[in-house]
């Protein structure tokens, strides 16, 4: 763990408690990484308002990939910015809108577009998408979509999944939490940022400590040496990290990270 200068934590599921917090005790580790020159990206599905809403103490320091790769950003400049193609996003209109039990949420840079959900489902995706404007019709929506999360009350793999995977390759479609399917241009997606980061820092993958708990995950966490699946997470994050720890509420991250800034300190 020595060699270590970049740490990349997934949020929900991951360095999110399941009350969607931010521990106290990570922001106490983060002090010490910053001490010790490591640098963290907090790479998430969420938008960026979001995530930055939850580590606004930090954003001076982080880099984040919102969107799943999305967008990435840093200290406010925009590193990569992918969008759908405009062209694509009438026929993802109709599809989406057709599938049974399910809400599409249209997500840009700066706000989501939520098409026909119920006040209480509203409440629920405002946890993730707090800048939102209700639609009724694709002609309401007057920005570039970053990506389009689809949200099923039960279970996203198993309901939409298998009407969208069709769409790959020419758009990634992944599943990204036990009631969320995403959809984005091509080349988004987690691990295609981190490859950009890692290039762009020139840091290698065994200098690289990543966490996740989703198949959202999957790409970033292949290419560091030091993958971790938390307790809690899906079967094929399990299979494709190379460590474990515990849940994302039993600070899984945080005594990971722990160990990392102990073995620092001896050298």
């Amino acid at each position: 763990m020595k060699d270590i200068k970049l740490v990349v934590a997934d949020m929900d599921g991951t360095l999110l408690n399941s009350k969607h917090e931010v521990s106290p005790r990570f922001f106490d580790v983060f002090k010490q990484l910053k001490q010790q020159n490591i640098l963290f990206v907090a790479a998430s599905g969420r938008p960026y308002y979001s995530i930055s809403e939850k580590l606004k103490p930090l954003l001076n320091d982080i880099i984040i990939v919102a969107e799943n790769g999305g967008l990435v950003i840093e200290q406010e400049q925009v590193l990569i910015s992918n969008v759908i193609a405009s062209e694509h996003i009438a026929e993802l209109y109709r599809l989406v809108t057709s599938i049974d039990n399910t809400y599409p949420i249209f997500c840009t840079k700066h706000c989501a577009y939520i098409n026909n959900a119920s006040d209480d489902l509203v409440q629920t995706f405002s946890e993730y998408y707090s800048n939102y404007i209700l639609i009724d019709s694709i002609d309401e929506i007057k920005d570039p979509v970053v990506k389009i999360a689809l949200y099923h009350p039960t279970n996203s793999e198993a309901n939409i999944f298998p009407l969208v995977k069709h769409l790959r390759p020419a758009l990634n479609v992944v599943v990204s939490g036990n009631h969320w399917v995403d959809i984005s241009d091509a080349k988004t997606n987690k691990g295609n940022a981190l490859a950009y980061l890692q290039n762009r820092l020139k840091i290698k993958p065994s200098e690289t400590m990543v966490f996740g708990d989703y198949n959202n995950d999957l790409d970033m966490l292949k290419l560091a040496t030091y993958s971790y699946a938390m307790e809690n997470a899906h079967p094929d994050v399990k299979a494709t990290a190379n460590f474990s720890t515990s849940s994302n509420d039993a600070y899984g991250v945080e005594v990971i990270l722990e160990r990392l800034i102990a073995e620092s300190r001896k050298y």
